[in-house]
């Protein structure tokens, strides 16, 4: 297994600004909860907010798809569940990476029957070849290949998180990897 520079960190930092950018003139004069999905985001949002110039507050979940190791069955179970009221907020989902949906269908059927006054997703990375369920990514980094991908908060076995940009993994994958 080997891993090979998919996106670089400067170009990564350039579209991580323009999507705060975006966010910004979007939520001018609401309030607006940031939402990372743990664990794979929390790169993506630490940057992502740092450059959104609002009020602004961060709240955390935590999920777990189950299926077999190469599909998500779009069973999620949440491990660590918000901590404040969304009721009447402004949200915007964070992910890491949109595959088959599946997961970001279920977190928004889930956060809709909190009252958010409205819900959105921003996502670092999208597999449009992948998709079983669509979903609306009101903003998205980079749409890529059906790779495996790690870096900048995405892993392989809790290893290559730290990596300051994206990169593929090529070679064997062992049984029980995922994306």
């Amino acid at each position: 297994m080997a891993i090979k520079p998919l996106i670089d960190a400067s170009t990564i930092a350039q579209r991580v600004t323009e999507l705060a950018h975006e966010i910004t003139n979007d939520y001018l004069g609401k309030e607006l909860v940031i939402v990372p999905v743990l664990k794979g985001s929390y790169v993506f949002a630490a940057d992502l907010v740092r450059y959104i110039e609002l009020d602004l507050s961060v709240d955390f979940l935590g999920v777990r798809s189950y299926g077999d190791a190469q599909d998500s069955s779009g069973v999620v179970q949440i491990t660590t569940d918000l901590s404040h009221s969304i009721e009447d907020k402004h949200v915007i989902l964070i992910e890491d990476i949109v595959d088959t949906g599946l997961t970001v269908s279920y977190l928004f059927k889930n956060l809709s029957t909190r009252r958010p006054a409205s819900l959105k997703l921003a996502s670092l990375l999208h597999k449009p070849s992948r998709t079983r369920e669509a979903v609306k990514i009101d903003y998205l980094g980079f749409a890529v290949e059906d790779v495996f991908v790690v870096g900048y908060g995405l892993d392989h076995a809790q290893k290559f998180r730290n990596l300051p940009y994206l990169a593929v993994v090529t070679g064997e994958l062992p049984p029980g990897a995922s994306q």
